[in-house]
């Protein structure tokens, strides 16, 4: 009798137990619920500011124009610059003349490149383009390797024989190459490193169009070897498999900048 009053007693004691355990761990399910739909909004949240972020650069104008100028009194700031009022703008604002002037190739490159921005072309400002002038020397005249980190390229060939092509980035790192020639067009997309070599006998001339109205340019042997100041020449070796005094050497040569 004793042992069936201990054995009722003891499972009135179990089930207020099971079912302690039964709601707690409902409310752990319950909180990675919550946690998974605190990671998605996160996520999203993430995903928008990225977006949002993609399409900052060159914003679309809210005006017909906006003509750069340096007098802060007559003026509003638009794109980075200030716009001059639109009733003192002038024929003069959306023109320029130069660049029928072969630029001077005579230096380590043998190439030079006269780039028109908003700076020189004051009309072109909140306009999202801009134009340059590709001068190559014969037999070897280099554009090297570079990339525009706010905008992509479309380059006419005027005169002679260019070789170019652009890198595609991580993993691939897939070469497109082409031998142009008078009237080719080439496209190189937004950020990607590419080039232009004269392999012609006779000067090279391009003329290339931008989608910004100042894409920036950065070459990359100047900005890993000429940077101000130098990488930490650890860095370098380790990065490109060189030696030391190599990379030493190289930091301390003079870098051209085709622009």
């Amino acid at each position: 009798m004793l042992c069936m009053q201990a054995l009722s007693h003891l499972a009135q004691q179990t089930i207020p137990r099971k079912e302690k355990k039964r709601k707690e761990f409902k409310v752990a399910g319950q909180r990675k619920t919550m946690m998974k739909g605190y990671n998605l909004i996160a996520a999203f949240t993430i995903l928008a500011l990225a977006s949002t972020s993609v399409t900052a650069y060159d914003p679309s104008p809210l005006q017909d124009f906006c003509v750069a100028i340096d007098d802060a009194n007559s003026a509003v700031l638009v794109n980075g610059k200030l716009c001059k009022n639109p009733s003192l703008a002038t024929a003069d604002d959306f023109s320029y003349s130069g660049l029928d002037v072969p630029g001077n190739t005579s230096n380590q490159l043998g190439g030079h490149v006269n780039i028109i921005t908003a700076d020189l072309m004051p009309g072109l400002n909140t306009l999202g383009v801009s134009l340059a002038r590709i001068d190559l020397a014969p037999n070897g005249g280099l554009n090297p390797p570079h990339y525009h980190p706010r905008g992509s390229e479309v380059l006419l060939v005027l005169e002679g024989t260019l070789y170019a092509g652009f890198v595609t980035s991580n993993p691939d790192h897939r070469l497109f190459t082409k031998i142009l020639k008078p009237g080719d067009l080439f496209v190189f997309p937004f950020g990607l490193i590419h080039f232009q070599l004269n392999i012609g006998k006779t000067p090279a001339v391009a003329i290339a169009a931008l989608t910004s109205q100042n894409p920036g340019v950065n070459t990359v042997a100047n900005a890993i070897f000429g940077a101000n100041w130098p990488i930490y020449p650890e860095v370098l070796t380790t990065a490109f498999h060189l030696d030391k005094q190599f990379v030493e050497d190289l930091q301390a040569q003079e870098w051209v900048n085709p622009t």
